[in-house]
């Protein structure tokens, strides 16, 4: 038997699916937006970069030399540093502390994947804000 729908019944499955597509299209254009990344927040104008005159890279809007310096050391960071660094929040930060206490110093970036909670989606998007110094224990 097929299914037959009155005028109301009609109007309101076609609200209905008004509705959905207008979600679907929303939902859509929010996940395919280009998301703006806020800006740093410690950055100095390009303009006070520039010296008398010359055309520096970072006059030109290029990132200046001093972001790359900016490392935190896995093997000397503490919890509110770990924090600080972007997608890991104060759980996961307490955790790779604990990694390090109890498995000694990290030797390589990389092995921050024995961390639990941290996946190779999170280690590519810190990579470049951590490194590893000298694993070796110091002498005092």
């Amino acid at each position: 038997m097929p299914l037959v729908l009155n005028a109301a019944e009609r109007r309101g499955a076609l609200v209905l699916l008004l509705l959905l597509s207008i979600g679907t299209g929303y939902d859509l254009w929010r996940a395919w937006r280009p998301v703006a990344s806020p800006p740093p927040t410690d950055a100095r104008p390009a303009d006070s970069l520039a010296v008398a005159g010359r055309d520096t890279a970072a006059a030109r809007g290029a990132a200046p030399t001093v972001e790359a310096a900016r490392t935190l050391d896995l093997n000397q960071a503490g919890v509110a540093e770990l924090d600080a660094l972007p997608g890991i929040g104060p759980v996961l930060a307490r955790r790779i502390v604990e990694f390090r206490r109890e498995h000694g110093p990290f030797r390589r970036v990389d092995e921050l994947r024995a961390v639990r909670g941290v996946g190779p989606r999170l280690l590519e998007r810190i990579r470049p804000s951590v490194a590893v110094g000298d694993a070796r224990p110091q002498a005092p």
